[in-house]
């Protein structure tokens, strides 16, 4: 998979470094996988959450923090929605939510 906008991941990583080498080995992981279905995802990644238009939650260190994508299959691209501490992923709309530029 191609991760568009790693570059949120760095910038929360410098902001939060306790979550930086789980966001890492996810990096590495995703750039390996050819997930062409949800149901992929999810025997990769038992705790990640499918949600509706094509995105996924998923838990970060210990479900300390929150990463949502947007999965395009047909591309083999995952799109950076939001990432962020559990509190702040209570506050947003996981559907609908886009990274600020």
């Amino acid at each position: 998979m191609n991760i568009v906008a790693v570059r949120f991941l760095r910038a929360f990583w410098e902001e939060h470094p306790d979550a930086e080498q789980a966001l890492k080995s996810w990096v590495d992981e995703a750039k390996k996988a050819v997930w062409k279905q949800p149901a992929e995802i999810k025997e990769q990644y038992r705790s990640a959450s499918i949600l509706k238009n094509r995105r996924v939650a998923f838990n970060v260190k210990g479900n300390d923090y929150r990463l949502i994508v947007s999965v395009a299959y047909q591309y083999q691209a995952v799109y950076v929605k939001f990432i962020g501490t559990h509190k702040e992923y209570d506050a947003i709309d996981a559907e609908t939510v886009e990274m600020e530029i």
